[in-house]
C-alpha cells in the first residue's frame, strides 16, 4: 500500500514539473513568457529530471564570427582591465554596438559568461563587446561603474577601427552587470556620452532597501556599512539618479528570485514611468535569478530584445 502511494506521489509529481514546465502557446502573436514554477525547489527537481532545458553556455564560435580577445582598454592600479569583441566577419559598414556587463555579486565572474548573447547577437548583425572591472576583491564603489564608463569611452573612441556605429550603444546586464549599466545609463550626466539603451536583467535598482543593505554583496562591493554611508547606498543605486532624459529601458525579472526581489524591478518599473523614460517590463512569473539561462526563457528575452534594439538603435 505504502509503495502505491509513493508511486503515485512520484506520478503527480511529474505531471505537476511537466505542467509547469509547458510553453502558454503563442499564437499568431508575440510570444507569451514560458510557465515558470510555483517554487526554486520544483525547478531543481524540473531540471534533475531533465524537463528544463538550459542554453549551451560553451558554444563554438561559428566560422563566419571574428573574435578579438583581451584588448586593454584600461590599466589602474597595474590592474590590465580588457574586453573582447565579436562581430561577422563580412560585416561592410559601421553598426549598433552592444556592451555586454557580467553579473556575480559585484564580486565575482567574467566577461566571458555572455558567450552566448555575444554569439547570437553577433550573427543578427550587432558588433558585441564584453568587458571586465575591477571586482569588489580589487577596489569598492565606484571603481566598477567609472571602469564601464572607460569601457565606453574607449569603445566610442575606437569605433571606426572595430566597425562600429558610436552614435548606437546598448548597455545589456544580469544581476549586479544589470546594476551597472543602469548606473552608467542614468548616472552619466554628459549629454553627449549618454547611450542609447539599457536591457537590465534582474538588476538591482536600490541599495537603500533593508534587504538590500543587509547583504554581505553590498557591504563587500561599497566597503562600507549602511549605519556608517547611508549617502553612499543611495549614490549607489540607480534610481537616484534617474532623469527624464535617461536612455530607453527594458526590464526582465523573475517573480521567485530569492537573489534579487522582483519588487526591485517592479519599483523600478514605477520610477522610470514617473520621469517620462520610455521603458518596457516583462515580469516571468515563477522564474528565478538566472532565469536566461533556460532556453525556454531565453529565446523569450531576445524576441523582445530584437524588438527593442530594432526601435531604439
Amino acid at each position: 500500500m505504502r509503495r502505491i502511494a509513493f508511486t503515485s506521489g512520484v506520478l503527480l509529481l511529474l505531471m505537476l514539473l511537466q505542467a509547469c514546465s509547458q510553453e502558454v502557446p503563442e499564437g499568431d502573436g508575440p510570444p507569451k513568457a514560458p510557465r515558470g514554477f510555483r517554487s526554486e525547489g520544483m525547478l531543481k527537481a524540473a531540471y534533475a529530471l531533465r524537463l528544463l532545458k538550459l542554453i549551451d553556455t560553451e558554444p563554438e564560435v561559428p566560422a563566419n564570427i571574428d573574435v578579438q580577445e583581451g584588448i586593454e582598454y584600461k590599466l589602474v592600479d597595474s590592474i590590465s582591465l580588457q574586453l573582447d569583441i565579436y562581430k561577422q566577419k563580412s560585416l561592410t559598414e559601421a553598426a549598433p554596438v552592444l556592451i555586454f556587463i557580467h553579473g556575480g555579486s559585484w564580486a565575482k565572474g567574467k566577461r566571458s559568461d555572455y558567450l552566448p548573447y555575444l554569439l547570437d547577437y553577433a550573427q543578427k548583425g550587432y558588433v558585441c563587446v564584453t568587458v571586465s572591472y575591477r571586482l569588489a576583491g580589487l577596489a569598492h564603489y565606484p571603481a566598477a561603474v567609472q571602469d564601464v564608463q572607460d569601457a565606453v569611452h574607449w569603445i566610442r573612441e575606437h569605433a571606426a577601427v572595430h566597425m562600429i556605429n558610436p552614435e548606437k550603444i546598448a548597455l545589456i546586464g544580469g544581476s549586479a552587470g544589470g546594476h551597472l549599466a543602469m548606473m552608467v545609463g542614468y548616472a552619466d550626466e554628459a549629454k553627449d556620452r549618454k547611450v542609447q539603451a539599457v536591457v537590465n536583467l534582474y538588476g538591482p535598482a536600490d541599495l537603500t532597501t533593508e534587504y538590500a543593505r543587509n547583504r554581505d554583496e553590498c557591504l563587500n562591493f561599497l566597503g562600507e556599512s549602511y549605519q556608517d554611508r547611508p549617502d553612499l547606498y543611495r549614490h549607489a543605486s540607480p534610481r537616484t539618479h534617474i532623469t527624464g532624459d535617461d536612455p530607453p529601458t527594458l526590464i526582465f525579472h523573475g517573480t521567485i528570485d530569492s537573489l534579487v526581489p522582483v519588487s526591485q524591478s517592479d519599483s523600478l518599473h514605477s520610477w522610470l514611468d514617473r520621469a517620462g523614460v520610455p521603458n518596457e517590463y516583462h515580469s516571468l512569473k515563477g522564474w528565478p535569478h538566472t532565469m536566461d539561462l533556460s532556453t525556454k526563457v531565453n529565446n523569450y528575452c531576445q524576441y523582445y530584445m530584437d524588438a527593442f534594439f530594432r526601435l531604439y538603435l
